[in-house]
């Protein structure tokens, strides 16, 4: 298990920051308009991006408290945090789940 940010410790200047980048913003908007608490693949949001890059992205993604991510063997596996975004910053989620791609 990869190391998480405890729910009080996620601050929104880097909440923010981490939803900055329009791929990242897919990810959690996948996440966001899914199924409650499923995990997902980090190879399954079609990122057109490297594998390195697609790697930063989750990274900072889990940096910044909004997801958690499990390696699984050969893949990890992501979930949003949703409970603790809930809970710290009230409708944030939703408003990301209704913008529309890029």
């Amino acid at each position: 298990m990869m190391e998480c940010v405890e729910p009080d410790e996620i601050e929104l200047g880097a909440v923010l920051s981490a939803l900055a980048d329009p791929h990242r913003r897919k990810v959690v908007r996948d996440l966001v308009n899914d199924a409650e608490e499923d995990e997902r693949s980090c190879t399954s949001f079609g990122l057109d991006v490297s594998k390195s890059t697609r790697s930063h992205h989750f990274k900072v993604l889990r940096e910044a408290g909004l997801v958690h991510q499990v390696d699984r063997g050969n893949r990890s596996g992501v979930t949003l945090r949703r409970r603790d975004l809930d809970a710290r910053f009230p409708g944030l989620l939703a408003l990301i789940g209704d913008e529309r791609e890029f």
